[in-house]
């Protein structure tokens, strides 16, 4: 059930020309930062809320109880910032140049990392960018008096990891429409761009959302996806999503999944390397997403043999760091499965089954059966007919 802010929260709905002027500063200002559009929007997710309720009570956030936990949180943004009134929402680009994924994703002896974790954590990054956009706009007010009739400024930024529905927010405020995919696509920049917000008790003028979803009839995004988590248009069970298994899900991977997952060892971008409106995208222009140690030509092998101390001085400030070790050598233990059988990949495998976790163990185990049974099936195709 939606709870709608109180009429009161919303200062004014009047495009008064001080607050107009602020908007077109604060637009300006977020530019200067790095951030590649920027649009304001009232704090009403609208029917948003509706879909995530029947969304999460079909179960398809799989073990991902902390979305339903914040829900209340994310209907009603007063419960984030008291006096919530509008939603700055900004993206920035994060698709490095020349990382060459689909050559990636067909050599089954590299590992496939989704290219939003190749570089530094977008989270402190972006977070940064928005402290100092709130800080100019704290400024600027107390220099044109303008917080006298709202009693004080009230901001909050917000990257991802807490309870606000950013996309819906982001395409309220004009920055796209959310595609079949369920990410929010932009027609000159595709759908490679992270997200943030400020929320604030600020009676901004409101910018007009785009009206037009033009996904069309297209429907790449949910023929490619590898394990058919798109159960409809616009709807995903999370719960089959190679980017949930990868690093949300704690436990073993379900057997029905580590065959289609190929060498994808962290997140998934198939359903957006098909969708059309790629294309279009941007290469962003900061040197934090550019690739670290390699990670966009990496052998699976040369990952898997990364010793525990090694995995933490190379993912320092990588979004890889959250998954720990274990589930890294899982995934990796995936991928070798599935990579070309070899005795070096069985040797590597080998190496590693002394290690001390049981879901570790059982992965080397899966991942050397299938080297040996895709090498039974390889003699038996070159094997010449009597």
């Amino acid at each position: 059930m939606r709870i709608q802010p109180p009429a009161t929260l919303i200062a004014s709905d009047h495009d008064d020309h001080p607050w107009r002027l602020l908007a077109e500063e604060i637009k300006q200002w977020a530019k200067e930062l790095g951030f590649q559009q920027c649009g304001i929007t009232n704090t009403d997710p609208g029917e948003h809320v509706d879909h995530l309720e029947e969304w999460l009570a079909q179960g398809f956030h799989g073990e991902m109880e902390w979305m339903r936990d914040h829900q209340a949180q994310r209907n009603n943004p007063r419960l984030l910032l008291e006096q919530a009134g509008r939603v700055i929402s900004v993206r920035m680009n994060y698709l490095p140049e020349n990382t060459r994924q689909i050559s990636i994703l067909k050599d089954p002896d590299k590992a496939y990392i989704s290219r939003y974790a190749l570089g530094r954590d977008y989270h402190k990054l972006i977070r940064k960018r928005l402290a100092k956009l709130g800080k100019r706009i704290a400024e600027y007010c107390e220099s044109q008096r303008l917080l006298i009739d709202i009693n004080g400024l009230q901001q909050r930024p917000f990257v991802d990891s807490a309870p606000v529905l950013e996309k819906a927010y982001g395409e309220k405020a004009g920055l796209g429409w959310i595609g079949k995919n369920t990410l929010l696509l932009d027609e000159q920049a595709g759908s490679w761009f992270f997200l943030g917000e400020i929320i604030t008790n600020l009676p901004l003028p409101i910018d007009e959302t785009q009206k037009d979803n033009r996904c069309g009839s297209c429907e790449a995004c949910l023929k490619i996806c590898p394990t058919d988590a798109f159960v409809a248009p616009y709807k995903l069970d999370a719960s089959r999503c190679i980017s949930y298994l990868t690093i949300e899900l704690k436990g073993p991977i379900p057997l029905e999944f580590r065959g289609p997952m190929g060498n994808r060892v962290f997140g998934c971008d198939d359903c957006q390397l098909v969708c059309p409106w790629n294309k279009f995208a941007k290469p962003s222009t900061e040197k934090d997403f550019s690739p670290r140690h390699q990670l966009n030509e990496q052998q699976l092998i040369d990952l898997f043999m990364w010793t525990e101390p090694e995995y933490l001085t190379r993912t320092e400030g990588s979004p890889i760091r959250r998954i720990g070790y274990e589930r890294w050598l899982r995934n990796l233990a995936v991928g070798l499965g599935n990579a070309a059988p070899s005795a070096q990949a069985k040797h590597a495998l080998q190496q590693r089954q002394d290690f001390d976790s049981a879901i570790v163990k059982e992965h080397i185990q899966w991942a050397l059966e299938q080297q040996h049974s895709l090498k039974k099936r390889q003699r038996k195709i070159r094997r010449p007919r009597s």
